[in-house]
């Protein structure tokens, strides 16, 4: 059922302020670094993997950069669930975590908005915009999303002249925060946001097309501390998100699975 969008803005907050982290999981608890694209994606796969287990899951949402920061730094997390390929493949480089990544889904650009505005012209909605109409991208520093967010606006042709117009969330989960707020009058965020049941129906979205960004390959890896800590809980849910039940969670949120690395 859709909560009102005052709920799930309030949702967004709390998930933005959760990026601390939480302490080291209990013996039967992972604590999972979750990219802020994934994080509805992420709600439904916890219910399904612990009803059919004896391990619990504790998601912490934020960019996968400052994730991947944490996780240098000490934080006790036992997997990274990321929006792309790099941040992990980075953690197995600097000693951090072990390999493979492997790629557990294909993630899709779209762009966002509660405004009652001319969505049927696709990508040139943005060229109808007012020069006070502010949009919203992720931190092409942080996240994956927004790096792709650029690409596609440079790939228009549109980004030296709407440069000044864009605002930068730290991730997805406070880019949408500005779209849902009305702070942004449009805003790129992920498939997997719009096709949530907490958003779902809420304002007009329209795909950015697949041709003006490069694929966004999502990898999960497991760290050092988690092999060392949890190993069997570990290998228990790498095996469930890439089963047919954890893939088809991810394909009722618009992710492309599976997909080859």
């Amino acid at each position: 059922m859709r909560i009102p969008i005052i709920l799930f803005l309030a949702m967004l907050l709390a998930s933005c302020q959760s990026d601390s982290g939480p302490a080291a999981g209990g013996p039967n608890t992972l604590v999972v670094a979750t990219a802020a694209n994934v994080q509805f994606a992420m709600a439904d796969m916890e219910k399904a993997f612990e009803a059919r287990t004896d391990f619990e899951i504790d998601a912490v949402v934020s960019s996968t950069g400052k994730l991947t920061a944490q996780i240098r730094q000490g934080a006790p997390y036992d997997l990274l669930i990321a929006a792309n390929r790099k941040y992990p493949e980075s953690l197995i480089a600097s000693g951090d975590a072990r390999g493979p990544v492997q790629t557990y889904a294909l993630g899709s650009l779209v762009l966002w908005t509660t405004r009652d505005l001319p969505v049927g012209l696709g990508m040139s909605l943005l060229d109808e915009l007012g020069p006070g109409d502010k949009i919203a991208v992720a931190n092409p520093e942080n996240a994956p999303y927004g790096t792709e967010s650029i690409r596609a606006l440079r790939a228009r042709g549109q980004f030296d002249r709407l440069q000044s117009q864009l605002i930068y969330g730290e991730s997805i989960a406070q880019t949408n925060q500005y779209i849902v707020s009305g702070a942004a009058a449009v805003g790129f965020t992920a498939k997997s946001v719009v096709l949530s049941p907490n958003v779902e129906g809420n304002g007009q979205w329209i795909t950015v097309p697949e041709n003006l960004y490069e694929p966004i390959k999502q990898g999960v890896v497991a760290t050092n501390y988690g092999m060392e800590n949890h190993p069997e809980a570990v290998q228990a849910f790498l095996e469930f998100l890439f089963s047919a039940e954890g893939q088809t969670i991810f394909r009722d949120y618009g992710y492309t699975v599976p997909i080859g690395d």
